[in-house]
């Protein structure tokens, strides 16, 4: 098998709100802004931060996540998406070592790391802290040989004096070098939101203003020429880039138009999934439902994502003519599949406001968010799914539905309180809560694609 040299590095840092993803994304910027091809990567399922990778980098973000793909693909996920790229830059989740719960290193950015062969740079909040830093930074570079743990960037730096202190107690007690200090900045801090970070396609104009602000921190900051060498190092991968024509059998005969809900409302979306549904022989038809009044013509079946829908919920809402439209193609029979913020379009209300009305459930914000991997069985024959299929995904949302499944619901799967039961498999209708990673469970793609053609009851 050849192998394939493609230049990497991965952001990693010793836990969350440190300041990685300003970091990251500013790298991708400065490098792009260079004149680099950079290929951008996000360690977990989480889907806000590639959307500042996106603009950054001006490529798709991806996601690579051990968890939900199995650690088998990560390396030919990346190689999919870095395909062309002079460099990629793979930000981390959470502390380096932190995996899936109960997992051990699982689909830490540690185990990433270690799958993509790839030296990792650290960001250390180094705020309120001098020789201390030393003592962390040789804890984490000791903590797993077989992470390369090769650069520090240190962030939240507070004058030249404090830069100093910092380098010098590095360099006697750590011997990882320093790539850059970047001094405390608000201006280019990203807005939080209930559920993390807000969606670069919310702030259009303001979001590239951000990401642009941080290309500039970082290229003044950070030693980028010693962060391409440093990519550089990284070792050619024997793995074969990942196919999605390999991983499905295309239906035969016409292409099934598959309307795929997009735009700020509904922007939570994993490419392959688009690519593996486009393999399997459908013609994929983005559309925005905060705008669109009807369906693209001639829409056979229907796939809406996740998203911020209770951000937009008026503007939903009033847009009377899609929501019947969309009432219509599912009581006509056309198969729909729908993920958390999908599940809430498809319901009689969010928040009072009149939805879909395609399922028999309310939705309402609340404080409690609920996240969290899941390993779930599909209980009921459904569009997406034939019962007994085995997925892995995540929930990630502060809305309950009420009922929160229906007579026939979509997955099951056990929590230490017993076996739970959610979402909604009625006919050709598949909704939940469950987001999931199609390059997992391709074979959802392939079944999806059949019944839109007709092939699947």
């Amino acid at each position: 098998m050849s192998t394939v040299n493609i230049p990497r590095i991965v952001v990693a840092a010793p836990a969350s709100g440190t300041g990685k993803t300003t970091v990251a994304t500013g790298l991708m910027a400065a490098l792009s802004a260079r004149g680099l091809a950079v290929s951008p990567h996000k360690v977990g399922p989480d889907y806000i931060d590639p959307g500042y990778h996106s603009l950054a980098a001006g490529r798709p973000g991806r996601n690579l996540d051990a968890w939900m793909c199995g650690p088998q693909r990560i390396a030919p996920l990346f190689l999919h998406g870095a395909a062309g790229a002079d460099v990629a830059v793979v930000e981390g989740v959470m502390g380096l070592f932190d995996g899936a719960s109960g997992q051990g290193e699982l689909a830490s950015t540690a185990h990433v790391a270690k799958l993509l062969k790839a030296p990792v740079v650290l960001v250390v909040d180094a705020s309120s802290q001098s020789r201390s830093v030393a003592a962390l930074v040789h804890g984490f570079a000791s903590w797993d040989p077989e992470v390369r743990l090769a650069g520090v960037i240190l962030n939240r730096v507070a004058s030249d004096r404090h830069e100093l202190l910092l380098r010098e107690a590095l360099e006697e007690g750590s011997g990882v070098p320093v790539l850059g200090s970047v001094r405390r900045s608000a201006a280019v801090a990203t807005p939080s939101r209930h559920l993390g970070l807000i969606p670069a396609v919310e702030r259009s104009a303001e979001a590239v203003r951000a990401v642009r602000d941080m290309g500039g921190l970082i290229a003044a900051s950070v030693d980028l020429d010693a962060v391409l060498a440093l990519a550089r190092t990284a070792p050619a991968l024997p793995d074969a880039a990942w196919d999605p024509a390999a991983e499905v059998t295309p239906v035969a005969g016409r292409r099934p138009r598959i309307a795929l809900a997009a735009g700020a409302a509904f922007s939570f979306s994993y490419a392959e999934n688009a690519e593996l549904l486009a393999a399997a022989g459908a013609e994929v038809l983005p559309f925005d439902p905060l705008h669109a009044t009807e369906l693209p013509a001639g829409t056979a079946g229907l796939v809406i994502g996740g998203g911020f829908p209770e951000m937009y919920v008026a503007e939903l809402s009033a847009n009377t003519a899609l929501r019947e439209a969309i009432r219509a193609l599912a009581a006509g029979g056309a198969p729909v599949a729908a993920e958390c913020a999908g599940l809430l379009y498809l319901g009689q209300e969010l928040d009072g406001r009149p939805m879909c009305g395609v399922l028999d459930t309310d939705a309402r914000m609340t404080e409690r968010l609920t996240l969290g991997y899941r390993e779930a069985v599909a209980l009921h024959d459904s569009p997406l799914a034939p019962a007994g299929t085995r997925v892995r995904g995540h929930e990630f949302h502060r809305t309950v539905c009420e009922p929160g499944a229906g007579k026939e619901p979509a997955w099951g799967w056990r929590t230490p309180a017993g076996p739970r039961t959610e979402g909604f498999a009625a006919g050709n209708v598949h909704a939940s809560y469950l987001h999931l990673h199609w390059a997992g469970a391709p074979q959802l793609a392939e079944h999806f694609v059949a019944a839109a053609a007709g092939g699947v009851s």
